[in-house]
């Protein structure tokens, strides 16, 4: 199931507006399905600056090692720290307790255009 109330990149990452500048970034539930069990997750510090598109992590896995790709320009406002003991939340909820990091965004507004909705994301996966 792809949640409508997010925005998505063709990397399958996910974009949650939670509202005052900030976004929630996490890995797609397609994502998670293609890399198999997750054992680590590489993800930027907080206060370090990215830039949408430019890789800022990575998340290993029993089958690869995948980037992580800023989907927004900001500032890395948090990090799930959960993940450094419990990787696999990644997979068990991927649009839940398994987010990655939270940016505040560099212009202080809203998502910036290029984003796909879940309709676009669900095509984009064929299902």
């Amino acid at each position: 199931m792809i949640p409508g109330d997010l925005s998505y990149t063709d990397a399958h990452e996910w974009v949650r507006d939670l509202g005052d500048g900030v976004v929630r970034i996490g890995i797609t539930d397609h994502a998670q399905s293609q890399l198999g069990d997750v054992v680590f997750v590489q993800l930027p510090a907080v206060g370090e600056a990215v830039t949408a598109g430019a890789a800022v992590g990575e998340v290993e896995s029993t089958k690869s090692v995948s980037d992580i790709f800023a989907p927004v320009t900001g500032v890395v406002a948090a990090v799930n720290d959960e993940l450094e003991a419990a990787p696999e939340l990644v997979n068990s909820g991927p649009y839940g307790q398994g987010w990655m990091f939270d940016v505040r965004l560099a212009d202080g507004g809203g998502l910036p255009g290029g984003l796909l909705d879940a309709a676009a994301y669900q095509e984009l996966t064929g299902g």
